[in-house]
């Protein structure tokens, strides 16, 4: 039996083996091409970095002035130092087989930019000195440059369900999770993602990664949709009668889902595969880092 497993798992793992060393150069080199200015966490409060020098205030004790720089002037200053206390970030992608539409060979599927975002994102959080990890999966939030290679092999994971559900699993209380998906499927397993996060203390952003195709539904004539796991099939012979009513269900969708972020105190953008990856990834970070 033993054998068998093995024999069986073996042509995943190279594949896996594969891809891992491509996603890690393309999520470095993403992560390397965003510019961020002033890191978000930059914030007064304990710690050893010295952020800035400010008058004194009322209140102030004589042991928080800085007499050298005070010695400068006639103005009195304080030396303030940058808050140094890491946050925990949970990365979820969805790994369903729907991720892995593409309407077009020479574009990325929409399982690639998930995967490149997210670990992008986790690149950028590590240097920031965050602890990052996989939610629902054996991947607990860590910081450190070693981290980036098992947030890699995670993130490459593929599900067999047609539709992914937000996994939960590993949240840390108070901390932050990320969540990438087209959300085509049922909307109630996000709902009870989010529900369970909010009970935790925890906030994040949603990502709908779509495809133009799925955005645009450019089908006419004779078509056959089906499923990527092929559990769903339908054969119309008038796509095109249907694009006005599928538009109207997308949109409704996504109005739901900004319904939800609303209501949770979460972020929620829309982002296609002919799109921009570095907007994305900036939107992401920004929105991790900011306030909720």
């Amino acid at each position: 039996m033993t054998q068998a497993v093995d024999i069986a798992l073996r042509p995943r793992a190279e594949v896996l083996g594969q891809a891992l060393p491509a996603l890690l150069a393309a999520a470095d080199h993403l992560a390397g091409s965003v510019i961020l200015g002033d890191h978000g966490r930059r914030r007064a409060g304990m710690g050893d970095e010295f952020w800035q020098f400010r008058p004194a205030h009322a209140g102030d004790t004589a042991r928080m002035i800085d007499w050298r720089r005070s010695a400068r002037g006639d103005a009195t200053f304080v030396r303030e130092r940058e808050w140094q206390a890491a946050q925990s970030v949970m990365l979820w992608v969805d790994p369903s087989r729907s991720m892995q539409f593409s309407g077009d060979k020479s574009r990325a599927s929409k399982a690639d930019r998930a995967q490149l975002l997210a670990l992008a994102l986790g690149i950028l959080l590590l240097r920031g000195g965050e602890r990052v990890g996989l939610a629902g999966q054996d991947v607990p939030a860590r910081s450190g440059r070693a981290q980036t290679e098992r947030l890699a092999r995670g993130i490459l994971a593929a599900g067999a369900e047609d539709y992914g559900k937000p996994d939960t699993t590993g949240l840390v209380a108070h901390g932050r999770m990320v969540i990438l998906s087209d959300f085509l499927g049922d909307l109630a397993g996000v709902e009870d993602a989010i529900a369970r996060a909010s009970d935790r203390g925890v906030r994040g952003a949603l990502v709908q990664v779509l495809d133009p195709a799925e955005e645009e539904f450019p089908f006419d004539g004779r078509t056959i949709f089906e499923s990527m796991g092929g559990s769903l099939r339908h054969e119309t012979l008038r796509a095109g009668d249907l694009r006005a009513r599928y538009l109207a269900r997308l949109a409704e969708r996504k109005e739901r889902l900004a319904t939800l972020a609303r209501a949770s105190g979460w972020h929620l953008t829309a982002h296609h595969t002919g799109q921009s990856a570095q907007s994305a990834l900036l939107w992401l970070y920004r929105a991790v880092e900011a306030p909720f």
